[in-house]
């Protein structure tokens, strides 16, 4: 494979610069977990292990180490390689920093002009009512489609027609997320979701935003995980919007 690829997921690992020690890791039905003394991360479990790990074991790794995980085919793995990702971005250190904080209700359509707009959205995110009811129209793509939806097979044909286009971030894990960004090129393009980092170099990826979440309480987020609840984790946290005319 072009090595070009990679080159998103590289751009994120290499800003990594954390030795410590992954202290507990976590993947359950819906979430995976990453956690070390002073950080934590999540990122959308996705269940595919058919392919062989990149490690033998994830056990005792740093989050630096295990943060290259992302990259593997083993999708759980890279699952886990996610969070780790996370566990180094999405901090409220950071958050503080970047003035990022954003209430759920509006933080990844923010400022946008939907009226008249073609909005596609890629993965089943929730979205605030006045998305639909500002918007001609909403299209839905799925990878496994509940009714009304497409599937995502039709992101070729659709997504260039679109003025709007959310992404679930789980397509980091799953690696669409390269050709898709290829597809949405002249699409205002938000990558949103409790997977996306709060990193502002992916603003330089094709992407306009970033709207993600930073994990403050840890505990309810693992009982989540070990409950298998499926709820949404934005309890567990405060959701956080980066744009692309910020960092210009």
């Amino acid at each position: 494979m072009n090595e070009s690829f990679f080159s998103l997921y590289d751009m994120l690992l290499e800003g990594i610069s954390a030795s410590e020690a992954v202290i507990d890791s976590r993947c359950g039905t819906w979430w995976t977990m990453v956690r070390t003394e002073s950080r934590c991360g999540i990122a959308m479990t996705t269940p595919m292990d058919q392919r062989p790990p990149m490690f033998d074991s994830l056990e005792g790794l740093s989050l630096e180490k295990m943060a290259q995980a992302v990259k593997s085919w083993n999708l759980i793995e890279a699952g886990c390689g996610m969070a780790a990702i996370n566990a180094y971005y999405n901090t409220s250190k950071r958050l503080a920093q970047l003035n990022a904080a954003e209430p759920f209700e509006r933080y990844c359509t923010a400022g946008l002009d939907l009226r008249g707009k073609r909005i596609g959205v890629v993965g089943h995110m929730k979205m605030p009512d006045f998305v639909a009811q500002q918007a001609a129209q909403v299209l839905y793509l799925e990878r496994n489609p509940k009714v009304g939806d497409y599937p995502d097979s039709a992101c070729d044909y659709l997504l260039p027609e679109c003025d709007i286009v959310l992404i679930t971030g789980a397509t980091l894990v799953n690696k669409t997320l390269p050709h898709l960004l290829e597809l949405c090129k002249d699409s205002v393009t938000i990558l949103a979701g409790p997977t996306v980092p709060m990193c502002p170099e992916l603003l330089r990826c094709g992407i306009d935003r970033l709207a993600g979440l930073v994990i403050t309480d840890q505990e309810g987020m693992l009982r989540q995980i070990e409950e298998n609840t499926g709820c949404s984790p934005y309890a567990m946290g405060t959701p956080f919007l980066l744009k692309q005319e910020d960092f210009a």
